[in-house]
């Protein structure tokens, strides 16, 4: 359906999954504490086979 393959075979897929994942998250942050859920977590999901270089920002 879709080719798009200028950085690999797993281009045009790590897009898409991309698209349809979230890509930035704010938390409420309270008393040196994040206020997550009991069942609540964060997860970093690479879509790529071969990861390249990633930088996460965080602000507080």
């Amino acid at each position: 359906l879709y080719t798009h393959t200028l950085e690999g075979p797993d281009d045009m897929p790590s897009h898409i999954k991309s698209a349809l994942t979230a890509t930035q998250l704010s938390i409420p942050y309270e008393h040196n504490e994040l206020l997550l859920g009991t069942w609540q977590g964060i997860y970093l999901w690479e879509h790529r086979h071969h990861p390249g270089n990633r930088e996460v920002l965080v602000h507080l």
